[in-house]
């Protein structure tokens, strides 16, 4: 039997929009700082496999009690959960129980399809889970993303320009004098009309950063995935990724945090690195 996640969502419910919870929270933590809690069976602990029933578990919530209070939001990317089937949406279920109510979901899945289907994945992240916000995918259009929006106290967090290596394989193609990325970040000011939006930038795309920024409204929260193992300038991150207010930047640090650790010390040593990088992100607000 799953899991039962509408006695957490009971608990965890509060009566606000996604931009009202997001300052909220990184006010009182003082922190623009997400943790990624991807898990993965070559990463984690070894020892762990041996000293408990459930490790993915145990090392779920280690991760969260250790970082809680220096974080704004934790962001789960879901391919590592579908990949352990059934025992992963279990896995998925009971982690998400274990967050504070007060910190922001985020659910990394760049959902989407054509409006019908766009439209069960959004229940499934939004009321099945009860996800603060979701990566979406706008390559197919507002068909596709008009689903999300549609929860307007929630965030549709909308790709933009990504930090892997080959985004400029398309994001950057020249479409009417102005990369594609551009178009997307325009649409997705147009979009935020009908919604919340947020846009993924990745960190290791710092100019192409300043200019996204540059273009949205103050209210539009960015995650910037790509700090910490893929390089990504914290400095830069911060300076070009925050709002005029400093705040509405959600910096995601995933492998650098959760597996700062490997022996029978690794909850201090995950709770270390999670202190280090907020205190390094709020020396350059």
């Amino acid at each position: 039997m799953l899991f039962n996640l509408n006695d957490i969502w009971k608990k965890r419910s509060i009566d606000m929009k996604f931009i009202e919870k997001l300052q909220k929270i990184q006010r009182k933590n003082n922190s623009l700082l997400c943790v990624g809690l991807d898990i993965d069976a070559e990463k984690i602990p070894s020892f762990l496999f041996k000293s408990s029933e459930t490790p993915f578990i145990e090392f779920n919530k280690v991760v969260i009690e250790q970082t809680k209070d220096f974080v704004c939001a934790y962001k789960l990317n879901l391919a590592f959960y579908e990949a352990l089937g059934k025992n992963g949406y279990k896995l998925l279920e009971k982690t998400l129980s274990f967050i504070p109510k007060d910190i922001i979901i985020i659910l990394d899945g760049k959902r989407n399809d054509i409006g019908n289907t766009a439209k069960k994945y959004a229940q499934a992240c939004y009321e099945s889970l009860h996800a603060d916000a979701v990566t979406v995918n706008p390559y197919l259009g507002i068909d596709g993303v008009k689903p999300f929006l549609e929860y307007k106290d929630k965030c549709s967090i909308i790709l933009c320009r990504t930090s892997n290596a080959s985004a400029s394989d398309f994001q950057n193609l020249d479409c009417s004098g102005k990369p594609l990325y551009i178009h997307v970040a325009e649409k997705i000011n147009k979009w935020n009309e009908m919604g919340q939006c947020g846009v993924v930038v990745g960190a290791t795309y710092p100019e192409e950063l300043k200019e996204i920024r540059s273009i949205l409204s103050d209210d539009i929260p960015f995650l910037l995935p790509g700090i910490g193992k893929q390089g990504g300038d914290v400095e830069k991150t911060v300076r070009y990724g925050t709002n005029s207010k400093g705040e509405g930047a959600i910096i995601n640090s995933s492998r650098g945090i959760i597996y700062a650790g490997s022996d029978k010390h690794y909850a201090d040593d995950i709770r270390k690195a999670a202190s280090s990088l907020n205190k390094t992100i709020n020396e350059y607000r």
